[in-house]
């Protein structure tokens, strides 16, 4: 039975997912973040603000880790799974490489424990509201004991196979929704310059083919230039390079994924990196400047990344 719960990683996912844990009044959960912010909300919600990992993995069933790159997830496994108890489940929620995962489970084995990969879909407001779609995969016995804490966090869950499957779905989703945005914004910018006004095109694509989730909710931020960061050119570069490595290393050619890779490559280069992945607009049109939240004037200063793609 799972009773007591780490959580290291809590930011705008990981914070939600701790968060809804402590709520549910089922578990006692421990956290550990690197800011002391969002450490602090978590303890709000009832949740125990950990010293450092030792004391956060002592006695913990389910050590469940959200952080923002595969090299840093795996040194966080690799340097403190022998903190928690024999048998204990490692989930990472993050958004990592099938190669990445494997390693992950293999290390977990080795040391007598278990590992589960949990990619996240969808957003921040939906970890708050535990309504995340779940794509799991790995130990078999493990995602059965996990049914409580999913049914908290998530609001489906999609057993994926391996821990290289629903790590590689993940990277995929990223994929596809990523050259979406590349592509709404290479229509969005043709339309302008072929004197379409901006609402008429965003009507009238709602009729078409050509209409999409990242349309409906990236093309109107594009439209008014609010690019204030929900999902940041740098992590999308990070998620959509995993895939293309991938595919590459699984001789699939993915020849649009990695043009929509160089785009945000060129959104990255041209110092747009910490907005959300809308400004790849502004490699389109460079002639007008990103609005953000935080800097009206240009792409300087942004909101921290989310992993909402």
């Amino acid at each position: 039975m799972i009773r007591t719960i780490a959580c290291i990683g809590v930011g705008r996912m990981g914070g939600g997912i701790a968060r809804n844990l402590a709520r549910s009044h089922r578990f006692e959960v421990r956290v550990v973040g690197r800011s002391k912010a969002p450490v602090e909300a978590c303890a709000a919600a009832g949740a125990i603000a950990a010293a450092g990992m030792r004391e956060a993995l002592d006695g913990a069933d389910l050590v469940i880790t959200c952080l923002p790159m595969p090299e840093t997830v795996l040194e966080v496994h690799e340097a403190n799974r022998e903190y928690s108890p024999a048998g204990a489940i490692w989930m990472d929620a993050s958004t990592v490489d099938p190669a990445t995962a494997r390693a992950l489970a293999d290390g977990a084995r080795a040391a007598g424990r278990r590992f589960v990969a949990c990619p996240l879909g969808k957003g921040p407001a939906q970890a708050e509201a535990g309504e995340l779609p779940l794509f799991v995969g790995g130990d078999e016995g493990a995602l059965e004991e996990l049914a409580e804490v999913f049914g908290i966090i998530g609001a489906v869950v999609h057993r994926m196979g391996s821990v290289e499957s629903a790590a590689a779905f993940k990277l995929v989703s990223n994929l596809i929704g990523m050259t979406t945005v590349a592509l709404v914004a290479e229509g969005y910018e043709l339309c302008r310059a072929a004197g379409v006004e901006p609402a008429a095109f965003l009507e009238a694509l709602k009729d078409t083919g050509g209409w999409s989730y990242q349309a409906d909710l990236r093309l109107p931020w594009m439209i008014d230039g609010d690019l204030a960061n929900r999902f940041g050119v740098d992590l999308a570069l990070k998620d959509l390079r995993l895939a293309v490595e991938a595919a590459a290393r699984l001789g699939v050619p993915t020849p649009v994924g990695a043009a929509g890779l160089m785009q945000l490559a060129a959104a990255h280069a041209q110092g747009y990196g910490g907005l959300d992945v809308a400004a790849i607009d502004r490699v389109v049109a460079p002639r007008r400047q990103p609005r953000t939240q935080e800097d009206p004037g240009g792409p300087g200063k942004t909101r921290e990344d989310s992993e909402m793609p």
